[in-house]
C-alpha cells in the first residue's frame, strides 16, 4: 500500500514538474479565485436567506395585524359566520398563508383554515387547542412572531391577541409560507456555484493533462530544434508523429530546416528580411494582409483579403502588380501613397472606402512601411484590410436613431412649453374653452412623449435577454381588449375596427401581457397607415396542418389586415429593422420606427416569425402562428400576493 502511494506521488509530482511556471501560476490562480468566488456565493445565499426569513416575519406580523383588525370586532360580537366568510376569503386571496387558526381566551379552538371540520368534533367529542409559545405574553396587546422549520421551509407563525375594548377574546394563529422566490434564488445560486467551481477545476485538469500530452512535449521539442538551428545546426528535424496544428507546424519546421540547409550560404540579411516581412503578416492575421516588395508586386495574401478583394479562386495574384488587381476605387485611392512609401517620403496611410464588388462594404485600409533589421531601408509595405460594415451600419443607425428621438422629442416639448408659457403669461385673458384645448394639446404631447420613452424602454428589456413566464393565453381575450382600446381612435379616423375570430378558439402558449403589445402596436400601425373609410380586421383560426405534417403541432394564426397605403417592395425586408420606418421616404407620418421591431422581439420569443403580405395602395397584412397550449404542460409557479 505504501509503495502504491509513493509511486502515486511520485507520477503526480513528475506529471506537475511537466508544467511551466506560468501554467502552475496559472492553476494556483485559478484556485484562489474560485475559492474566493465560492467564500463570496456563499456569504451572499446567507445573506439573502437572512433577508428572506426578515422580510417573511414584516410581512406576517403586518398580514397578523391587518386581518386581526378586520376580525376582531366580528370575534367581540360572536358573529362567527361573518368571521368565516372573511377569513375564507382571505385565505383565498392570499396563496401565501399556509393556516389560520381561531382560538378564545381558553386556548380552545373554535375555526381553522384549512383544518376545520367541525363533524368530527361533533361525532367524536375531540376538543381541539392551540399550544401557544411559553414567552407569549396573554396579557399583552403586540403580535408575537415566530419561525420553525418544516420540511417545506422555513414557516413563520404569528399569534395576534383579539382584544376590544381592552377585553381579550382569544388569539389568532396565521401560519406564512416561505417566500418560494428567495428559496429559489438563494438554491440556484448555491447549485451554480458548486458547478461553477466543480467545472473550473475539471477543465483546469483536462487542460493540463492535454498541455502535457500533446502540446508541452511538442513545444520543447520544437524548442530544442530552434535552438539548434539558432546555433547553426541546420541538420536538426523533429520526428513527432502528431497531427492538427502542431503536426502542420512540426512539418513547417523540418521543411524550414531543409531550406536553411540548402540554403545556409546565402544571404543572412535576406533571411532577416523575409521574418520581418512574415512577423508583420502573422500581426495582422486577424483583418486582410497584404504584403507587397518595393516593386508593388504582391509577396503574401491572406484568405480575409482575397474574400474582401474578390480575389478567390485567383491564384496568378501572388507575384503580380498589386494595382493591377485591386478595385478601381482603391486603385485610384493608394496608388500615391504606395509610390510614396516606396520611396521612403511617407511611412504610413490610411483610408475608409465603399466597395461595390464583389458585395457592398465598407473598408478601412491601413499602409505601413516594413523596414530592415537596423530600420535603415524599406524592404516593403504592409497592407492591412479591415471590414467596418457592420460598424458603419451600426452608425448610421445610431444617428438615424438620434435623429429620430431628437426630432419626435423636440417637437411635443415646443408644443408643450409654448402653451404652458401661454397659460401662464394670459391666462386671464384666455376663456375657459381656450384653457381647456390648450389642456388638451398638452395632455397629447405628453402622451406622445410617454409612448416614444415606452417603445425604447420595451425594445432595450426584450433585448436584454429577460426570461418572461409562457402559459395558456386566451386569444379571443386579447383581442377583444385592444378592439375596445382602439374602438374610439378608430371611429374618430372614420375607420371600421372588426375582429374574426373562430368560435371556441383553443388556448395557446404565451405571454398575455407581449401578445397585447404586439397586438396593440399590429392595430395602431393599421390605423396610422389607412385613411378615412378604410378597414381593420384581426383575425384568428386554427391551422388545419396537422395531416400534411404530421410531426408540427397544431397552431393557431393570427392576422391584422388594412385597407391603407401599403408598403413598397423595397421596404419590406427592412420594415422590422429597428429605427426603419416607412414615413422616413415618404415624410408624412410619425413615429419612433420602433414598433415593429418590437413586434419581431416579442414574436421570436414565442419561437415563432412574423410575416407580412402588402401591395400599395391596396393594404397589408401581417401574421404569425403560435402554438396551442397543452393542458399536462405545468404552468408556471405564481408569485405570492403580497396583502398591505
Amino acid at each position: 500500500m505504501l509503495s502504491l502511494l509513493k509511486t502515486i506521488r511520485e507520477a503526480i509530482a513528475n506529471w506537475w514538474s511537466e508544467f511551466t511556471l506560468q501554467t502552475k501560476l496559472l492553476a494556483v490562480a485559478t484556485l484562489v479565485v474560485s475559492l474566493v468566488m465560492s467564500g463570496l456565493t456563499f456569504w451572499a445565499v446567507n445573506t439573502i436567506q437572512q433577508d428572506a426569513r426578515m422580510n417573511d416575519t414584516r410581512f406576517g406580523r403586518d398580514l397578523g395585524l391587518l386581518l386581526a383588525a378586520n376580525i376582531t370586532p366580528l370575534v367581540a360580537d360572536h358573529n362567527l359566520t361573518e368571521v368565516a366568510k372573511f377569513s375564507q376569503r382571505f385565505y383565498s386571496s392570499t396563496s401565501s398563508i399556509r393556516y389560520m387558526l381561531y382560538a378564545d381566551e381558553t386556548g380552545k379552538i373554535y375555526f381553522g383554515i384549512p383544518f376545520w371540520e367541525p363533524e368530527v368534533e361533533n361525532s367524536l367529542t375531540i376538543e381541539r387547542r392551540i399550544e401557544l409559545p411559553e414567552d407569549y405574553p396573554e396579557e399583552g396587546d403586540k403580535p408575537m412572531v415566530r419561525q420553525h422549520m418544516t420540511p417545506d421551509g422555513v414557516v413563520t407563525d404569528v399569534f395576534i391577541p383579539l382584544i376590544v375594548n381592552k377585553k381579550y377574546y382569544g388569539v389568532l394563529a396565521i401560519g406564512i409560507n416561505p417566500n418560494q422566490i428567495a428559496v429559489i434564488s438563494t438554491n440556484f445560486t448555491r447549485d451554480v456555484t458548486i458547478a461553477v467551481f466543480i467545472t473550473i477545476w475539471v477543465m483546469v485538469i483536462l487542460a493540463g493533462v492535454i498541455n502535457a500530452l500533446t502540446i508541452t512535449k511538442p513545444i520543447k521539442e520544437l524548442l530544442v530544434g530552434v535552438k539548434q538551428i539558432a546555433a547553426g545546426n541546420f541538420k536538426q528535424r523533429i520526428d513527432l508523429p502528431l497531427g492538427g496544428e502542431l503536426g502542420e507546424l512540426i512539418f513547417n519546421f523540418n521543411e524550414m530546416a531543409e531550406r536553411l540547409e540548402r540554403y545556409e550560404e546565402q544571404n543572412i540579411e535576406e533571411l532577416t528580411a523575409e521574418k520581418a516581412k512574415l512577423e508583420t503578416l502573422v500581426s495582422t492575421i486577424a483583418d486582410g494582409a497584404v504584403l507587397i516588395d518595393n516593386n508593388m508586386q504582391v509577396i503574401l495574401v491572406n484568405p480575409t483579403a482575397r474574400r474582401i478583394f474578390g480575389w478567390e479562386g485567383s491564384d496568378d495574384v501572388v507575384g503580380s502588380n498589386v494595382l493591377h488587381n485591386l478595385p478601381p476605387t482603391v486603385q485610384m485611392e493608394i496608388t500615391k501613397p504606395l509610390s510614396l512609401m516606396a520611396a521612403g517620403e511617407c511611412e504610413s496611410a490610411e483610408f475608409r472606402l465603399a466597395l461595390n464588388q464583389p458585395v457592398k462594404r465598407t473598408i478601412r485600409i491601413l499602409l505601413t512601411t516594413v523596414l530592415n533589421l537596423q530600420r535603415e531601408s524599406i524592404k516593403g509595405i504592409a497592407i492591412t484590410v479591415q471590414d467596418i460594415t457592420r460598424e458603419v451600419e451600426l452608425n448610421e443607425a445610431k444617428s438615424q436613431f438620434i435623429s429620430n428621438v431628437s426630432h419626435e422629442l423636440r417637437t411635443p416639448l415646443f408644443n408643450i412649453k409654448s402653451f404652458i408659457e401661454t397659460l401662464h403669461d394670459y391666462g386671464e385673458d384666455l376663456s375657459a374653452e381656450e384653457k381647456r384645448e390648450f389642456l388638451q394639446t398638452v395632455n397629447h404631447e405628453t402622451d406622445r412623449l410617454t409612448r416614444l420613452v415606452n417603445d425604447v424602454l420595451d425594445l432595450s428589456k426584450l433585448e436584454s435577454g429577460k426570461t418572461y413566464n409562457f402559459y395558456g393565453v386566451d386569444l379571443a381575450q386579447a383581442i377583444e381588449q385592444t378592439l375596445r382600446t382602439y374602438q374610439l381612435n378608430a371611429k374618430d379616423k372614420g375607420i371600421e375596427i372588426s375582429q374574426e375570430v373562430a368560435p371556441q378558439l383553443p388556448l395557446v402558449t404565451g405571454n398575455y401581457d407581449l401578445l397585447l403589445q404586439v397586438l396593440a402596436n399590429l392595430v395602431g400601425n393599421a390605423l396610422k397607415f389607412t385613411p378615412a373609410g378604410g378597414k381593420v380586421t384581426i383575425r384568428a383560426y386554427q391551422l388545419d396542418i396537422h395531416a400534411l405534417l404530421p410531426n408540427q403541432p397544431p397552431q393557431v394564426r393570427v392576422e391584422v389586415s388594412d385597407t391603407g397605403i401599403g408598403i413598397a417592395p423595397e421596404d419590406q425586408q427592412a420594415i422590422f429593422d429597428r429605427f426603419f420606418r416607412v414615413e422616413n421616404r415618404v415624410h408624412t407620418l410619425e413615429g419612433t420606427g420602433l414598433g415593429l421591431s418590437i413586434v419581431r422581439n416579442i414574436i421570436e420569443r414565442h419561437r415563432s416569425k412574423v410575416n407580412l403580405v402588402s401591395e400599395v395602395g391596396v393594404g397589408t397584412t401581417f401574421w404569425f402562428d403560435l402554438t396551442l397550449f397543452e393542458v399536462e404542460t405545468p404552468k408556471p409557479e405564481i408569485e405570492p400576493t403580497n396583502v398591505s
